[in-house]
């Protein structure tokens, strides 16, 4: 299995500037609402909740502001957001799967159309491309000071449960069944790894090479446009070649 395009998209992000940065949190916000009121508000309990409360930290989010989220999501003062996933095509038949959470489906709906109509796509119907796609859970850790033993943290996190592991210069990759990947997580970390990420993802079962120049130009805009909106959640594809 290859996340390596995924990792990249991470890094990316944490270079972002201010403005980007908040659009980030509010996007967290909206999983730490949805995470709230489907587990409760103690991260203790709630796995989900304390794998979004890391991510939100690593993205210099203040503790105050987080706070401030699960209260409001814990007293129903805030939104009630809809999780949708919205299936099309790109140029040239690659596949796009978009998730988002939203509290006016209308609005997304539309705009994620657009984004796939101006960009050389086409939004398509519920399952069209999904049946390509496995979901399964990833946990990325790095290795910049070159620390990790990689044959200990692949024995390893096979006995926390996982069941792939891929390594790339630095950069581990462990797939979980989507159901274990808190507990994956958890796992590692009461053994002393430092986790990057522990997210769902979806893996495509075969891949899409663009030549033409100007399809790679509309992928890329496809993909720029659909993670700047507020609703988008996450984006998945089959595209291979995407640095």
């Amino acid at each position: 299995m290859s996340g390596h395009s995924k990792w990249k998209n991470i890094m990316h992000k944490k270079g972002k500037t201010d403005a980007q940065r908040a659009q980030v949190f509010t996007k967290i916000s909206k999983e730490i609402v949805i995470a709230v009121k489907a587990g409760g508000g103690d991260p203790n309990s709630n796995s989900k909740l304390r794998e979004l409360i890391n991510k939100a930290r690593s993205n210099n989010v203040p503790n105050d502001n987080i706070e401030r989220t699960i209260k409001k999501a814990l007293g129903n003062d805030s939104a009630n957001y809809e999780e949708i996933t919205y299936e099309g095509y790109g140029p040239q038949g690659v596949a796009v799967i978009v998730k988002t959470a939203t509290d006016n489906r209308n609005r997304t709906a539309g705009e994620v159309r657009h984004f796939f109509d101006k960009f050389g796509g086409s939004m398509g119907v519920t399952g069209c491309v999904g049946y390509l796609f496995t979901e399964k859970g990833l946990i990325l850790i790095t290795d910049e000071d070159e620390e990790i033993d990689e044959d200990k943290l692949m024995e390893d996190a096979m006995e926390c449960g996982a069941e792939d592991f891929s390594a790339d210069e630095g950069v581990y990759e462990i797939y979980t069944e989507p159901d274990d990947l808190y507990a994956v997580r958890d796992a590692l970390v009461n053994l002393g790894y430092k986790i990057n990420s522990a997210e769902p993802d979806m893996v495509p079962s075969s891949y899409i090479t663009l030549e033409n120049e100007e399809d790679i130009k509309h992928m890329n805009l496809l993909l720029e446009n659909l993670e700047e909106n507020d609703d988008v959640q996450n984006v998945y594809h089959n595209w291979e070649n995407c640095d």
